[in-house]
């Protein structure tokens, strides 16, 4: 049970902005396009990235925590083992995803690449 990176995630009508920030304030390497349907960005770095994205009526407000480990089944048992609600797992684009509450009731979802 290894935990590979972290991805932040933020959604919200300020996504442009954030963007923008980081892109061209800090420098940063956008390595999303705006699609028609998904505007925002994706800053990586290591295993580790920052996701902004534009509210619309396909994505809500939030902001998330997402643990990517590589085997997403041990991590989630582990979690339960410790008292922690645990919800999952689905499975979507590739990645088996489970989700729980962070005490403050931010979500975080423990995500692993799903080996075929």
């Amino acid at each position: 049970m290894k935990v590979l990176g972290f991805r932040y995630v933020d959604v919200s009508e300020k996504s442009d902005e954030m963007v923008d920030f980081f892109q061209h304030k800090l420098g940063l390497e956008n390595s999303w396009s705006d699609t028609e349907d998904y505007r925002g960005g994706i800053f990586k770095a290591g295993g580790s990235w920052l996701e902004f994205w534009h509210k619309n009526e396909c994505m809500n407000a939030l902001t998330m925590l997402q643990i990517v480990v590589d085997e997403a089944d041990e991590f989630a048992s582990f979690a339960k083992e410790q008292g922690v609600e645990v919800h999952g797992p689905i499975e979507e684009h590739g990645e088996k995803i489970y989700s729980l509450q962070a005490p403050n009731g931010m979500p975080i979802t423990i995500i692993s690449t799903i080996q075929t």
